[in-house]
């Protein structure tokens, strides 16, 4: 069994079963027709099942071609133009060569004497996203698992710099399309279940901030404490950003810490003519950032980042096993004393190796092209009298529902487009995604594929009217 561990004697055997497996993947990259199979749970579970685990194969090959049974022949494939549906990226090659490198060598983030470089190039990647951001000299922050830890960590910071008595008095905002982390954080930090005020948005999905400036105000004078505002930046149905510098005012008056959940809406950081959207998050306490959103990155890679690297401090245990307080004096840099992890992934190597071979360009230049897609699906939907389209766009996303001419009870409405969904994935010809607006069911579609054209858009709506359509005829049918 030795003959299995990555070491100088399997070298080469390390290397062959690496690209068999890599060449599998290319070529059914490069045969995948449909971005899924549209296979059923009731289909693909019993092949699983069927597998005795204490009885292995022996042979790589042979695991890859069973491989091919149980996952690669009907995964949900992200880089297809018609994967339109949730917040997934297609990735770029650099950074899954960075995958491949990290998962081989297996440095562990938590302790300098575990990672070495690894250390330097996170902590220079953080240094660079604060930078881009504006959050100034004192800045710091640490990789995450993704944005629900993120905003969990920084919501954490935000209640013990509080530093209230009473962890009942204290008071989270956010919109009310805020993300579900913000309430589930609040749980997980020990807050009272009405601790988190929902703020209400305009017609653009945005937080209102005079429903902001009046909630805050009642906080003060019912006694309570504003421990922080979570504004949004790319909220995950609309992609809407809150008013960023009005929020910020509002934070600087009431003594609440900002933070600002940029999850989505981080690409624009590199954007070549869209920066502006974030203006005003340069005055956050706190950003969480998903480069495997909207920086193409593979899952996971993402960061918390702190205006005033001293507030981290928060996050700090010591283990002398581990961390001894003495290595602070001693200069070691430990990425442990800032993180909820212990043992934590290099993740920071794929977003390093991408801008190094494409620089920050060309990553906004992708972030570009769909933002100007989802601008062009926009007028297409608006165009189109049989669909209703929510929102024009700021990042993405696009949410609509398909309304026919000669039905106008809204329940039906709402089985139609539900059935248009879930035909539309039974079939595998395109994926799209889905939420209530208003109580009603409405269709989404998060372009975060640069190969995806209007065209693409055009037909899968297409798609979507058609079973619809199938479903209120068959309906009818049911009826008559």
């Amino acid at each position: 069994m030795r003959s299995h561990l990555l070491n100088d004697t399997t070298a080469d055997r390390y290397r062959r079963s690496v690209i068999e497996g890599v060449e599998r993947v290319a070529a059914k990259l490069a045969t995948t027709g449909r971005p899924f199979t549209g296979v059923t749970v009731d289909e693909l579970a019993p092949r699983i099942d069927r597998i005795d685990l204490d009885r292995p194969l022996h042979d790589t090959t042979a695991v890859l071609d069973e491989l091919e049974e149980v996952y690669l022949r009907d995964a949900v494939y992200f880089h297809h133009p018609r994967y339109l549906a949730h917040l997934n990226c297609p990735v770029v090659i650099p950074a899954v060569l960075g995958e491949a490198v990290l998962s081989a060598v297996n440095s562990s983030l938590d302790t300098w004497d575990q990672s070495a470089g690894g250390t330097l190039i996170e902590r220079r990647l953080v240094d660079w996203t604060a930078e881009r951001i504006g959050l100034g000299p004192a800045a710091d922050g640490v990789f995450t698992s993704g944005g629900t830890q993120s905003n969990l960590q920084a919501l954490l910071l935000a209640r013990e710099e509080a530093k209230a008595d009473d962890l009942g008095s204290l008071r989270i905002f956010a919109s009310e399309v805020s993300h579900f982390s913000v309430r589930k954080s609040a749980k997980l930090l020990g807050l009272s279940a009405d601790s988190v005020v929902s703020i209400p948005v305009d017609h653009d999905k945005r937080m209102q901030t005079v429903a902001l400036a009046h909630e805050l105000d009642r906080c003060k004078r019912e006694g309570l404490t504003p421990m922080a505002v979570v504004a949004t930046a790319g909220s995950t149905d609309f992609g809407s950003i809150d008013p960023l510098p009005e929020i910020a005012e509002l934070c600087a008056q009431s003594g609440a810490w900002m933070h600002v959940d940029a999850a989505y809406g981080c690409g624009l950081l590199t954007s070549l003519k869209n920066r502006d959207r974030l203006d005003g998050i340069e005055r956050a306490d706190s950003v969480t950032v998903d480069y495997h959103k909207s920086f193409f990155q593979p899952v996971s890679s993402s960061a918390v980042l702190v205006r005033d690297a001293s507030t981290l401090r928060h996050a700090t245990y010591h283990a002398e096993y581990l961390n001894p307080r003495r290595m602070v004096q001693e200069r070691i840099p430990n990425q442990v004393d800032k993180s909820l992890q212990t043992t934590r992934r290099f993740d920071a190597l794929k977003l390093w190796m991408t801008l190094r071979v494409m620089g920050a360009d060309g990553i906004g230049e992708l972030f570009d092209e769909v933002c100007d897609l989802a601008a062009e699906g926009w007028e297409l939907l608006a165009a189109d009298p049989r669909f209703d389209v929510v929102v024009r766009p700021s990042l993405s996303t696009l949410v609509f529902r398909y309304i026919p001419a000669a039905v106008t009870d809204p329940a039906e409405i709402d089985r139609a487009n539900l059935y248009a969904r879930k035909a539309l994935f039974a079939s595998g010809d395109a994926v799209v995604a889905g939420t209530k607006v208003g109580g009603r069911h409405y269709l989404k579609f998060t372009l975060l594929n640069p190969e995806t054209t209007a065209d693409d858009i055009a037909a899968v709506l297409g798609l979507i009217a058609g079973h619809a359509e199938q479903y209120l005829g068959e309906s009818l049918d049911r009826a008559s």
